[in-house]
Parts: C-alpha cells; sequence; structure tokens
C-alpha cells in the first residue's frame, strides 16, 4: 500500500478541520440522452448508500464496544449507510386506533370482546428495540388504547404477560418504564407479570405439529378467551408466527428451531421466506392459531436511534459540521476519561427517538405481510456483489444485554448472527472470507443476567466449538440445571439453555465465513476461544485479512448502526 493511504492508527484524534475541504460525493453521471426521472430518482435512492472511499475521503466512525475508533479506510472501500429515517405516522393514537377498527383477516376488536371475558395481553421484552425506545414506548400506547377499550366493554379479567421465553426476566423498574407507571401500578405484580418457561404449573401443550414439534403455551393465555399480542417489529426477524410460538413457550418447544441444523440450513433471518427457522415457528404459529384466538398488533418504527448529543451517528462523515466534529471529539475525549462500567452506563442511557412508521392489526399472516413490507422499506439496502472483507464496528448493545454487559459469547452473536445475518438471503460477505470486528473481546460477564454463559464459555467452548456436539453433550444439563432455573424463575438470568442459543446463533456465519478478526481485541484467549484471530489495531485486521484473500480483496465497511440490511445482488 502506498503510505500516502495508509491507515491511520487506531486511537489518533481527529483534527478539528480535517473534514473541511473534504469534497462531497460526486453526482453520478449519465451519458446520452437524459434518463427518465423515474431511473435517475431509483439511481439516486440506491446510489446513496453507497461511498466508495477515495483519497480525500473523510475518515470512519465506527462503534469499538463503549468507544469509537475514527479510522482511514484504504482506497476503493466500499462504505455501505443505512436509508434515512422514514417518517413517521402523523398521530401514534390515530394510528392504532385504525389498526384496532379496520384488522387484517379479523373482526375489528371491540366486535370481538364481551362483558365477562379473560383476555391476555402479551408484550414484546425489552430486547426490543435497540437502543431503548424514548418514553412512552408504543407499548404502553398501545396498552393505554386497548385497556380502555376493554373496559368499556366490561372485560375487567385481563393480565399483561412479558413474551420473555428463555430470556431474563425484566426487573421491575423496567416494567414499568415499558408501559408507564398507571399501568403498571393498577396490575403489577399479580396480573402483570413475566412470563415462566420452567413453571410447571404454567405451561400447556397443543397438538403437536406435522413435523412432531412440540407447541407449548403460557396456561393463562392458553385459557384466555381472547390473546393480544403486542409487538414493536425492529427487524424482519419479528413478529407474525414468531410471536406467540416462540414468547410464550418453553425450552422443549423452542428446541425445534432453536438447534445448530436449523441455524445451518437458514441463509437468513432476516429472509423469512427461505429461513428454515421461520418454516418450524410458522408450523407451530399455525397450531396455536388453529386453537386459540390471538389478536396481533405489530408495529414498525424508523431507524432513528440517535439524538443529541450523539446526533452525528445518524450522518455520513461527509456530511458532518465543525460543530459534529467537535462533539465527536469532545465525546471520545469524555470516554477515554471513564472507567468501563461507567461508559457503559453512559451509553445504556442514551434513548432512541424512534418515530412510528405502521401499526397494523389482526390475523398473524396478513397482518406481518404489511409489518414485513413496511421493515424492508425501511431497512434494505440494495448491494451489487459481495465482498472478500466486511468490516463490523460492533456496539455496545444487542438484544441480550440490555443494561448489562456485552460479553463474549454475546459479542460473537452480534457479529456472526446478527450482523452476518443482515441481509437478504445472500451474505454481504463472499463465502470463505474475512469478517473483522471491531471490539476489546474484553472477559467480564454479568453474574445476575448470564450466569450460565460464564459456565459455557470456560467449560464448554474450551472443550470444543462444535454447535453439534455441544447440543448433544451439554444443552440438555444446562437446561435442567436446578441453580441455572432457580436463578431464571426469582432473579433476572436467562435460562441454562440460553447460551447454547447464542452459540447456534453464530453458526450460518461460522460456516460461511473462512476467518474472523477481532481488531483491538484486549487479550488472546477471548478471541483464541472462539477460533478467531486478534489484532491491535484495524490497519493490522486488514493486512492479515488481505494475506488470507489476497491482495486485491475487495473490502465493505458496514456503517451501523442505525441498522440495515443489504439486499445483494450477484
Amino acid at each position: 500500500m502506498l503510505a500516502g493511504n495508509r491507515l491511520r492508527s487506531t486511537h489518533e484524534e481527529l483534527g478539528v478541520g480535517e473534514f473541511g475541504l473534504i469534497p462531497r460525493p460526486r453526482a453520478a453521471r449519465t451519458s446520452g440522452s437524459m434518463r427518465p426521472l423515474k431511473t435517475l430518482k431509483k439511481l439516486y435512492d440506491e446510489e446513496s448508500h453507497i461511498v466508495i472511499q477515495e483519497k480525500g475521503s473523510p475518515p470512519r466512525v465506527m462503534f469499538y464496544g463503549e468507544d469509537f475508533w475514527v479510522e482511514d479506510l484504504p482506497v476503493g472501500t466500499r462504505i455501505i449507510f443505512p436509508r434515512p429515517p422514514l417518517e413517521g405516522v402523523p398521530n401514534v393514537k390515530a394510528a392504532i386506533r385504525y389498526a384496532l377498527n379496520h384488522p387484517d383477516g379479523m373482526d375489528p376488536l371491540h366486535a370481538l370482546l364481551k362483558p365477562g371475558m379473560k383476555v391476555t395481553i402479551a408484550l414484546d421484552d425489552i430486547s426490543l428495540p435497540l437502543p431503548p425506545m424514548k418514553t412512552p414506548d408504543v407499548r404502553q400506547t398501545i396498552c393505554e388504547i386497548v385497556l380502555e377499550l376493554l373496559a368499556d366493554s366490561g372485560v375487567d379479567d385481563v393480565h399483561l404477560v412479558i413474551a420473555n421465553a428463555l430470556h431474563r426476566r425484566l426487573t421491575e423498574a423496567e416494567m414499568k418504564r415499558m408501559v408507564g407507571e398507571k399501568i403498571h401500578d393498577s396490575f403489577y405484580p399479580d396480573r402483570y407479570y413475566n412470563h415462566d418457561a420452567e413453571d410447571p404449573d404454567g405451561i400447556v401443550e397443543l397438538e403437536r405439529t406435522s413435523q412432531n414439534e412440540v407447541v407449548a403455551v403460557n396456561r393463562r393465555a392458553a385459557e384466555s378467551d381472547l390473546i393480544i399480542y403486542v409487538n414493536i417489529n425492529l427487524v424482519p426477524m419479528d413478529g407474525g408466527h414468531k410471536s406467540v410460538g416462540t414468547g410464550l413457550t418453553n425450552y422443549e418447544s423452542l428446541r425445534a428451531h432453536h438447534n445448530p441444523q436449523t441455524i445451518r440450513d437458514t441463509p437468513s433471518y432476516m429472509e423469512p421466506r427461505t429461513s428454515q427457522l421461520h418454516k418450524s415457528t410458522e408450523r407451530i404459529g399455525k397450531v396455536i392459531d388453529k386453537n386459540l384466538k390471538v389478536f396481533h398488533i405489530e408495529t414498525t418504527i424508523n431507524n432513528r436511534m440517535f439524538e443529541e448529543p450523539v446526533g452525528f451517528l445518524m450522518k455520513k462523515e461527509e456530511d458532518f459540521t465543525e460543530f459534529d466534529r467537535l462533539k465527536l471529539q469532545a465525546f471520545k475525549y469524555g470516554l477515554s476519561k471513564m472507567p468501563r462500567a461507567a461508559k457503559r452506563k453512559v451509553f445504556h442511557n442514551i434513548f432512541a427517538p424512534y418515530d412510528v412508521t405502521g401499526v397494523f392489526a389482526g390475523a398473524t399472516e396478513p397482518t406481518h405481510e404489511k409489518t414485513l413490507e413496511m421493515s424492508w422499506k425501511q431497512y434494505s439496502v440494495p448491494v451489487q456483489g459481495q465482498s472478500d472483507i466486511v468490516i463490523f464496528g460492533m456496539p455496545y448493545v444487542s438484544p441480550y444485554n440490555v443494561n448489562s454487559i456485552l460479553n463474549p459469547l454475546l459479542v460473537q452473536v452480534m457479529a456472526l448472527g446478527y450482523l452476518f445475518n443482515l441481509n437478504r438471503g445472500v451474505p454481504l460477505v463472499k463465502k470463505g472470507g474475512v469478517i473483522i470486528l471491531t471490539h476489546p473481546c474484553y472477559d467480564e460477564f454479568d453474574p445476575d443476567h448470564h450466569a450460565p454463559y460464564i459456565e459455557f464459555f470456560n467449560r464448554c467452548l474450551t472443550e470444543t466449538r462444535d454447535a453439534h456436539v455441544l447440543s448433544h453433550k451439554y444443552e440438555r444439563e444446562f437446561a435442567k440445571n436446578p441453580s441455572y432455573v432457580h436463578l431464571y424463575r426469582k432473579g433476572n438470568s436467562y435460562h441454562g439453555a440460553h447460551p447454547f442459543y447464542m452459540w447456534y446463533w453464530g453458526e450460518n456465519g461460522r460456516q460461511h465465513v473462512g476467518k474472523v478478526i477481532a481488531a483491538g481485541a484486549e487479550n488472546n484467549h477471548v478471541p483464541a476461544i472462539m477460533g478467531w484471530d486478534r489484532t491491535d489495531t484495524l490497519s493490522e485486521a486488514i493486512e492479515e485479512a488481505r494475506g488470507f484473500m489476497g491482495r486485491s480483496a475487495s473490502i465493505s465497511f458496514v456503517h451501523i448502526p442505525p441498522i440495515f440490511q443489504t439486499d445483494v445482488r450477484l
């Protein structure tokens, strides 16, 4: 590489005026006759999300756990940006009421209600959205409207159940934040509580699917005259048949699709049509719909994840103002003076100003079709061709560490599970290619939230990384461990089976890539346990990746968050 194009040192600071003379990317040129306006707009929409790094291009801001790196990338690197946030609905309450009165495939909600009936409202837990939504959470707004309608209809046997499956139980403070003080104080704890997948009296088994999959459902929900499921659809993986059948079930039912082979056979979690995971949840969901009456309320939100003082994270670096650059410098400087626990607290207190872009209600499948359409409209970014090397800046949060630590197993699930799978069936990285992630890979676990993860990481993964061996040899032992069951039921720990799911979740990524490099890993043993290489800097990681893939290897940098999914065209 020519000296003038070398990567800046990982920890080099930005000069205040450094971006000031950077030219804006040139508009796409046309030759011959003018293209029609529609064609030009389509061309702009597609190309505006892609920037090719040039000699004078600005350095790129990327997450490095609870810090930022600011890096010059090699000339020719393809920078892929998210779409700008879609406009929200003008009036969220009006949109909710309209959806309840004009559902798809079912009668309006008010027509389904009768005095004296038993109703269970199930809610997605706080693993979504990320970062958490500013209050009022849309789940609160929906519950307020639905509960008022239930009261007006003479329905007073109402429970609110958090559909946390084998996720950790929410704390009371988290529960209050999700639905607001008024609902919390009226229903908690007897009529507003976490689902318990290990309650021997709290689960009902329905008939099995055509593939002999267990269909188990929360007893309160199963014995209700009506289940109302309140969903936030952050990505296309969520919602639909996956809601009740995954959120209100138990370990035996989840085993049907939370297993290594199903994950290997799923090209992408974000494309339900080709996902074996979704085919299984669909079979289970159809049994549920056959036996129970479920009214879905699904919402979509845009990708407006950040506002001031970190609003610069929503911009391309080419569009930074001098004030943005000063804020970035100040934020980086402040973080550099904090211990990691304090930095973590700062980030976990950033709440996102999402706009609700759609509210849809009714039967499972027609409702979810509209949800998927809106999700892809926000998140799907067309990209021409795969890359040999893909770089991910690793943020501080995943669905499984809200208000906690992104431990090594969760770094893995983010890299090879979620970020790798943010595509519509064709991965951005070529088969046998290299993923580079930027994260310190610290050996830290939250013993309250992730108790079984600690044993899994230090005992099981040091013996084997083979997901099938782990599944057959250790999964049931952890799932039935009395200590882990107790911590799940009475504490705030993830279930004993959950660390296995986290490892399986990276299975299709592991099978696809040829190498993973953790740039900036602060130790050797964490990457080694996961089968990864490590380097001190991003520059070194790229050099190693080029040595593996060839000097002319193509490189893409996925500029997230905000999140998006690539629609790769070969």
